[in-house]
């Protein structure tokens, strides 16, 4: 059984390759069951997330513990296993962080090089955590960028988060004017915990992308209504019309139905829904994850090996 600490997961996972592996799982499916999620004694959460295909089974288990850091602790700890879908036999234990965040970035550009103008240059960031610091790497992988603008509510951490990206060679630099740096992006992309909107449909110029990573429970909320109201939507997953604060507000308030939504990722990537149909449509990807691009990550690593 191999080990694959957060360096080397993160070694075997550069963008180009991991967008084609999530876009190829896509495409040719798997089974993943609904998540088992577990209180753990009085404030602990544990989340099970299987996925499976005719070679590989894998489980990611993500332990959630709020009170850490009173104790100088992380409040988040997830590994991912890798096993012979054959025989049960363990194959590699792999970072469960390294593997989530970079998933993540990963499938809002795979759903980006769908979705986003082909001449799109200008990005915007909306958040400076572990997916937002990736995500100007991952839609490089697909898009023409020239212009890298960071948004946060900590000033400071988008002016770091930047700086970083500079150094890494990306033209990044911080805005602390949301509505002007929404206004000039091509694509918007937020990867908040924000439970309020940010991001107002009126700000959104034509022919733009709004990517929503943040929300995954029905109390969080990064888009007003206005952001849905003619727009093309389209989700990660079926998942995300039962878990998205971002689509359940909005699907109650009537400002669009179920019947609505355009496609799902897996439906774009196997050409079963067209995706972007002008250049001056606006369109929308609301993901929530799923185990079965966990599990594409993670094939992904033990083949780079």
């Amino acid at each position: 059984m191999k080990y694959f600490d957060a360096a080397a997961t993160r070694a075997a996972l550069p963008f180009d390759a991991l967008i084609d592996a999530l876009d190829a799982l896509f495409v040719e499916g798997c089974t993943v069951p609904p998540r088992h999620v577990h209180r753990i004694g009085e404030l602990g959460t544990s989340l099970i997330m299987p996925a499976w295909q005719q070679r590989y089974l894998g489980i990611k288990t993500v332990n959630i513990f709020p009170d850490n850091s009173a104790r100088g602790l992380p409040g988040l700890f997830s590994t991912y296993v890798l096993y012979d879908a054959a025989t049960g036999a363990p194959l590699a234990s792999i970072d469960g962080n390294e593997i989530t965040s970079r998933r993540t970035a990963a499938a809002s550009a795979l759903a980006a090089r769908h979705l986003a103008r082909a001449d799109a240059t200008r990005l915007l960031v909306v958040g400076a955590g572990r997916v937002a610091s990736l995500l100007a790497h991952a839609y490089s992988a697909v898009l023409p960028l020239r212009q890298i603008e960071l948004w946060s509510r900590k000033p400071e951490a988008a002016a770091t988060l930047a700086a970083a990206l500079r150094a890494q060679g990306l033209a990044a630099h911080s805005v602390t004017d949301l509505q002007g740096a929404v206004r000039r992006a091509d694509i918007v992309s937020c990867a908040t915990l924000s439970s309020a909107p940010l991001i107002h449909g009126d700000w959104l110029p034509p022919g733009s992308h709004l990517d929503l990573i943040g929300g995954f429970t029905p109390q969080m909320v990064e888009a007003d209504d206005a952001c849905f109201a003619g727009a093309g939507i389209y989700v990660d997953t079926a998942e995300a019309l039962q878990k998205a604060g971002d689509l359940l507000g909005p699907m109650a308030r009537g400002v669009f139905g179920e019947a609505d939504i355009r496609g799902t990722l897996a439906q774009l990537c196997r050409g079963e829904r067209g995706g972007r149909r002008d250049a001056r449509e606006k369109t929308v990807f609301k993901s929530v994850g799923s185990a079965l691009e966990d599990l594409a990550a993670a094939m992904l690593v033990v083949k780079q090996d």
